[in-house]
């Protein structure tokens, strides 16, 4: 891979992570400071969930149906752009849950365009797609870092205006992204619905949804968990960026580790932490230390396991069908997956509280673990081969 096509492809990552880096951790603040309950939180972060479940296929079905997946980049980031001025004109939850629903029509389908558009070029140059994509670790710590400072010196307000000029610049830098050929696959014989039917793709798709959901509640509410632990903003912004920078760490390592691992082993392991990384997030909210160390299992349960399944999902969806699997990925573990995860926590945490609602959210990869250990099966040898080894 040329060093152009790697640096377009990087700060392209960079700049859209530094937006979700702004948004993740603190929009639920943003929404605390409307005056907005947790459930009207939960149903309102939920949207952006949602709207992976149908939005990611009609754009992936465009990229793949024309060829060309940057025409429809620019086109959900520009019209992402135009939703989000809107957000400053929402006030109460009607208006507030028309704007979020048309903006996450949009800015849902940006990412999973954007990673068929990667794994694109990745399949004729020799680069890797964790080299590229730690970029965008970079990008959610410097944004989650920066914007909690920020909004602790000029208020949560002051963080419409920043996230509007990310916004401005991540359009801007879409017309510095190279289209790509992709060549022919041997599932260009099959219709999507065969792949999708399979029951090991199933088993994935599961298993990921499961692993998100426990994420969807931790996206929606933890930084508002932690303020009501006394945390400030600037240590809740740490607190997240520990967990990237351990993501970040472990990115660097996936071509060693998936040399060595199978890709079961690495996703089976991955859930595993997540049920360790929950319960403590909902057993030692009080110990900052702990808190640390649970963040710090981020680089598995998010890093390691995305990972392993954007792998897994490359394999099967490939070819003509490369853009609508990753949007058929999307669709599943973050959209329904998230929001589940979202909404059923929003509910729990104003009836359970928010120690009891982290700590059950174990159960979710938990399940995640018992359906790829048993549902799961790659062909030899790719289940330890792929792009990253």
């Amino acid at each position: 891979m040329s060093h152009a096509l790697h640096f377009n492809l990087s700060r392209f990552y960079f700049i859209y992570y530094f937006f979700v880096g702004s948004f993740v951790p603190y929009w639920g603040l943003y929404l605390t400071a409307e005056a907005f309950t947790p459930a009207d939180i939960g149903i309102l972060m939920s949207l952006f969930q949602l709207s992976r479940i149908v939005a990611p296929n009609l754009w992936g079905w465009l990229a793949d149906h024309t060829g060309q997946r940057v025409r429809w980049i620019r086109t959900t980031a520009f019209l992402g752009l135009l939703g989000f001025v809107a957000i400053f004109w929402a006030h109460g939850f009607v208006a507030m849950f028309v704007v979020m629903a048309a903006l996450s029509l949009f800015t849902s389908s940006t990412l999973p365009l954007s990673e068929s558009l990667v794994l694109a070029h990745l399949a004729t140059t020799n680069g890797h797609y964790s080299k590229i994509r730690l970029w965008g670790s970079w990008g959610f710590i410097v944004a989650s870092i920066l914007v909690g400072y920020l909004t602790d010196w000029f208020g949560i307000q002051s963080l419409l205006w920043f996230m509007l000029a990310v916004q401005c610049a991540l359009f801007a830098l879409t017309f510095k992204l190279p289209e790509a050929k992709v060549p022919a696959h041997a599932s260009d014989a099959f219709s999507v619905w065969q792949i999708l039917k399979q029951p090991t793709v199933l088993a994935l798709l599961f298993g990921c949804a499961m692993m998100v959901t426990a994420h969807g509640l931790m996206y929606n509410f933890y930084s508002i968990y932690l303020v009501e632990h006394g945390y400030s903003k600037g240590a809740i912004g740490w607190l997240w960026s520990v967990g990237v920078v351990c993501e970040i760490g472990l990115f660097m390592k996936m071509p060693w580790i998936m040399a060595r691992f199978k890709l079961k082993t690495i996703l089976v392991t991955s859930l595993i932490l997540g049920v360790i990384r929950f319960v403590m997030m909902g057993w030692v909210p009080d110990h900052w230390w702990l808190l640390v160390i649970a963040q710090s299992l981020h680089a598995f349960t998010f890093g390691s396991f995305h990972a392993a399944s954007v792998e897994v999902v490359t394999y099967y969806f490939n070819g003509r069908h490369q853009a609508k699997g990753q949007a058929i990925y999307n669709s599943v573990a973050y959209g329904i997956g998230g929001a589940l995860g979202g909404v059923l926590g929003g509910y729990a945490l104003q009836s359970l509280g928010g120690q009891l609602t982290f700590g059950l959210a174990a159960l979710f990869p938990l399940l995640g673990v018992l359906v790829i250990s048993w549902g799961l099966s790659l062909p030899s040898p790719y289940a330890s081969r792929g792009m990253f080894s």
